[in-house]
C-alpha cells in the first residue's frame, strides 16, 4: 500500500484499543486527556468491561476536548490510524515477561487475524507483553509491512533510566539522553557508553556532580530500572500508569509526524549480527511508523550483551507461528 493511499483510508484523528485491562484503560484515559483524537474504539472480549471503561472514561470528556469514546467490536478499527493493542494475561509477582510467551501467543492468534482480514490501513502498536516476542507474532500473523508493526519496546524502560539519572544527578529528566536497548525484559542493556547530559558525556557529568564511582553507580542505576516493574507489581499487582504515559508519547510521535526517535520493538536485519529476531533499538517514528533504525556508539560489552539479549528471545521466536 502505498502512502498516499494510507492517507485517504485512515482517520488520523481515530484510535482503537484493544484490550481493556489495567493498561488498556489506563491507556485510553491518558489519550482522551492528550487531545490527540476525536474518536477512541474500546474493544474487549467482555463487552461489558469495555462498555464500562469507555462510560467512565467519557465522563471526563468535559474537563478535556471533545471526542467519542465508545465500546465497539473489530469492525470499527478498519479506519483507525492506530490500532494499540494491550489485551494479554497480566504479568504475575513471580513471572518473568517471557513467561507469559504462550498465554499471549495464544491470545494473539485469536486476535491479530481479526486485524489482518480487515484490510486496515493504520499502525499497529504492540503493548502486551512479552512486547517483543508478540510484536514479531504480529508482524508474522497480520501482513503487515514492518515498518507499520511497533512494538512499545524500551520505551518505558528508557523513561526510567532517564527517572534514575535525573534523581542521582539532580537534573532535569528531560535534559538526559540515554537509551535502554535489546528485550524488554531481563536481559535489556543500559547504553551508558552513548549517554549523554545535553551533550556531555555521562561520566564527566558525573563528576561535574561529585559523583566518581562511575561503574558501580552505574551498575545499580540499570538494575533500579530492570527490577522496577517487579517492585511495581510486588507492591500493587500491576503496572499501568507509567506504560500509558509511553504510549501516549509513541501516538503522539505517529499522529503529529514527529520523526523522534524512541527505542521501539522491530525486527532486525543483519545490525550486530542479529537476524529475525525483534527487539529495541533506536529508531525514527513518524506518521508511516519506523522509517529507520538509528545507530548509536556502543561499547564491546554493550553489543556483546546486546547479541546475548538477542539469543535469549531467539529462543521464543516462532512459537504457536
Amino acid at each position: 500500500m502505498n502512502r498516499e493511499n494510507r492517507k485517504e483510508q485512515v482517520n488520523l484523528r481515530k484510535a482503537a484499543v484493544i484490550g481493556c485491562g489495567f493498561v488498556g484503560s489506563a491507556t485510553a484515559f491518558s489519550l482522551m486527556q492528550s487531545g490527540l483524537f476525536s474518536e477512541i474504539v474500546l474493544i474487549d472480549a467482555d463487552m461489558d468491561r469495555a462498555e464500562g471503561e469507555a462510560l467512565d472514561i467519557s465522563h471526563g470528556v468535559p474537563f478535556s476536548r471533545h471526542m467519542k469514546i465508545y465500546a465497539g467490536t473489530y469492525d470499527d478499527i478498519v479506519d483507525a490510524a492506530i490500532i494499540i493493542i494491550t489485551a494479554g494475561a497480566n504479568q504475575k509477582p513471580d513471572e518473568t515477561r517471557l513467561d507469559l510467551v504462550h498465554k499471549n501467543v495464544a491470545i494473539f492468534r485469536s486476535i491479530i487475524p481479526e486485524i489482518a482480514k480487515r484490510n486496515c490501513a493504520g499502525i499497529l502498536l504492540i503493548v502486551s507483553n512479552p512486547v517483543d516476542i508478540l510484536t514479531y507474532t504480529a508482524i508474522k500473523l497480520s501482513g503487515f509491512t514492518e515498518n507499520r508493526v511497533i512494538g512499545s519496546g524500551t520505551v518505558l524502560d528508557t523513561a526510567r533510566l532517564k527517572y534514575e539519572l535525573s534523581e542521582h544527578l539532580s537534573v532535569d529528566s528531560r535534559s538526559i539522553h540515554a537509551f535502554i536497548i535489546g528485550e524488554h525484559g531481563d536481559s535489556e542493556i543500559a547504553a551508558f557508553s552513548s549517554a549523554n547530559v545535553s551533550g556531555i558525556a555521562l561520566s564527566e557529568f558525573c563528576e561535574m556532580r561529585g559523583h566518581y564511582n562511575h561503574e558501580a553507580n552505574t551498575r545499580q542505576i540499570a538494575e533500579n530500572v530492570k527490577n522496577s516493574a517487579y517492585e511495581i507489581i510486588q507492591k500493587k499487582k500491576a503496572t499501568y500508569y507509567g506504560i500509558a504515559s509511553a504510549v501516549r508519547r509513541i501516538c503522539e510521535v505517529i499522529i503529529r509526524d514527529e520523526k523522534s526517535i524512541l527505542p521501539v520493538s522491530s525486527m532486525m536485519h543483519g545490525e550486530y549480527g542479529i537476524e529475525d529476531v525483534v527487539l529495541s533499538m533506536p529508531a525514527i517514528v513518524g506518521k508511516y511508523g519506523i522509517e529507520t533504525r538509528v545507530p548509536i556508539d556502543l561499547s564491546e560489552e554493550e553489543i556483546e550483551d546486546l547479541k546475548r539479549s538477542a539469543q535469549t528471545l531467539k529462543e521464543f521466536v516462532g512459537i504457536g507461528l
